[in-house]
């Protein structure tokens, strides 16, 4: 019987400009083209994991307008168990700007409104309703308060869960925090961060890194070289298939919420890594953040 996917993170309407290349500081760069998408970390996360068959709910936090009634509609519609999802009224839904140029690489600032006031007693009480089990899969961003972070990565563990943290951001995530992370997921730059190195080499500094504090594993995704996945007993370099690129936007969500995913159905760790590598590699090929994420499908028909 296969586990569940139990995301905690962000949610966020994405107001998105594609341009020909990003501003430089003080700059404008005009002839964009303006597009509205759902996002938020953790919502994308959600939605890459249920597509591809897996039972999944979602906790997180909207505000009480119109644009976290959309988010609401657009998770629920994915089929995303919602219980946890809380509206707070005097809040505003999360918002996100994003610039994307030609190459699809993106520029992004985020406004987290109601994601900042998702409290750990917010997280306690929805993952008391969801009760996570042996074989679930506890996903876990840090778009919300690093209190509301721990106690979710702390419940799953308590559970018997295999817990994920995605460290995005990784700024004010210590030793004790990681230590409750069975698999962590940082890209470059965040790994830097959280190894304290200005430049690491990606195998060493995780290496290092998973010696210290995390539990088993970590998955370092390297945008356009695919992931590579480092554990006690080796590393082991995914790249990812050629495609042609559209949006990377959402590549990183797609990739955690593949790897999620293929944990609750019962795949052991490689397998899921290079799943769920291939999975954000589809999603580039299309532009939004979860208009590129593929079903399962898609993700047989290219061969995975």
């Amino acid at each position: 019987m296969s586990g569940r996917v139990i995301v905690v993170g962000s949610v966020n309407i994405d107001l998105v400009v594609t341009v020909e290349r990003l501003p430089g500081p003080g700059e404008t760069v005009t002839a964009g083209q303006f597009a509205r998408h759902h996002g938020g970390k953790g919502g994308n996360q959600a939605v890459a994991a249920a597509r591809l068959g897996v039972e999944t709910a979602f906790v997180g936090a909207v505000g009480g307008d119109a644009f976290g009634s959309e988010a609401r509609t657009a998770l629920e519609a994915e089929g995303i168990d919602l219980r946890g999802l809380v509206t707070l009224d005097r809040e505003v839904t999360g918002v996100a700007l994003i610039l994307v140029d030609a190459g699809g690489e993106n520029s992004i600032a985020v406004a987290g409104g109601a994601n900042a006031a998702l409290t750990a007693a917010h997280v306690r009480k929805a993952l008391q309703a969801l009760a996570p089990r042996r074989g679930d899969v506890v996903l876990v961003g840090h778009e919300i308060s690093t209190a509301s972070t721990r106690e979710a990565l702390r419940l799953g563990r308590r559970a018997g869960a295999t817990t994920i943290l995605n460290p995005a951001p990784a700024g004010g995530l210590g030793p004790a925090i990681l230590a409750l992370a069975d698999i962590l997921t940082p890209n470059r730059g965040e790994l830097a961060v959280l190894a304290v190195d200005d430049g690491p080499a990606a195998g060493p500094a995780a290496t290092a890194l998973l010696g210290g504090t995390v539990d088993r594993a970590i998955l370092v995704s390297l945008g356009a070289d695919g992931a590579l996945l480092v554990e006690s007993t080796g590393t082991t370099p995914l790249p990812s298939p050629p495609v042609e690129v559209v949006d990377t936007v959402g590549a990183g969500d797609t990739l955690n919420g593949a790897l999620a995913a293929g944990l609750a159905a019962g795949l052991e760790l490689p397998d899921a890594a290079r799943r769920a590598v291939a999975a954000a590699s589809l999603a580039v090929t299309r532009a939004g953040a979860r208009e590129g994420m593929p079903t399962s499908a898609e993700l047989q028909a290219a061969g995975f």
